[in-house]
């Protein structure tokens, strides 16, 4: 199910796309976005990282149609993620994006392109990507029992991801941006904080649920620098790789949102 949006007249993003039919909300995110895919293509990054994809490139058409489902006047909940997985938003451009989560609950449908330099162990194969983001699937899924529609969890719940960037070394392992040398990681988070700013002056949330301790931690310095009546909240990491995550994941994601008088 694609769901309605409000129609607007045809205009230019920063980098010369089209934009049609997102609300003043949505629009505010896409042009973000579109700063932040400039800003992070313009940085360097050394071995032991060898490849670096950026899914706000190749992968911009769905993710403007994702950014076009943020709630247009409140947004209660604001749930940031660190960074994509190889087999989520990598593959979809949607944060947590695994595959039959896009494509089947969130009924998003738009054309992936390439990288500039694919690793040849991580092919982006878009919506026939085969393998699934378990991450994106824990997460996605917990939505998908709690909300009956795609449409209601985003009435006033929404969903991004601290930095747009995977990182891969020569072997295909994943390196996660707090890995990065000083150097590298230092311009990295100036960006991804001028970013998140900007996400949290637009949607304003109530709530902002920091999705493990390194999103908790962006989020905790970024409302305080710009001084935001948000509450931040921590929620336990969906990764398979969390021995407490492999143990009943979406029941102690749903106490603690319990807890905190989110749900």
């Amino acid at each position: 199910m694609s769901g309605k949006q409000p129609l607007v007249a045809r205009r230019q993003t920063a980098s010369g796309s089209t934009l049609v039919g997102a609300g003043l909300r949505s629009r505010d995110l896409i042009d973000a976005a579109d700063q932040l895919r400039g800003a992070v293509d313009r940085l360097r990054f050394a071995s032991p990282v060898t490849h670096v994809y950026n899914p706000l490139r190749y992968a911009w058409s769905m993710h403007q149609a994702f950014l076009q489902r943020c709630p247009a006047d409140t947004t209660r909940v604001l749930f940031l993620g660190m960074n994509p997985g190889p087999w989520g938003m990598a593959q979809t451009g949607v944060p947590f994006g695994d595959v039959a989560a896009v494509r089947d609950w969130l009924g998003l449908d738009e054309p992936i392109g390439q990288p500039r330099d694919p690793h040849p162990k991580r092919p982006i194969e878009g919506l026939a990507c085969r393998r699934s983001e378990v991450s994106g699937s824990r997460l996605w899924g917990l939505f998908r029992e709690r909300f009956s529609s795609a449409e209601a969890f985003f009435r006033d719940h929404f969903v991004v991801n601290y930095c747009p960037l995977v990182f891969m070394e020569a072997s295909a392992r994943n390196r996660t941006p707090d890995k990065l040398p000083v150097g590298e990681r230092t311009p990295l988070v100036a960006a991804c904080d001028d970013h998140l700013k900007s996400v949290l002056k637009s949607l304003r949330p109530t709530f902002a649920v920091g999705i493990g301790n390194y999103a908790e931690a962006c989020l905790t310095r970024v409302v305080a620098q710009i001084g935001a009546d948000t509450r931040v909240v921590r929620m336990l990491h969906p990764s398979p790789a969390s021995p407490a995550a492999n143990r009943g994941w979406a029941k102690i994601a749903s106490e603690q949102m319990a807890r905190a008088g989110i749900w």
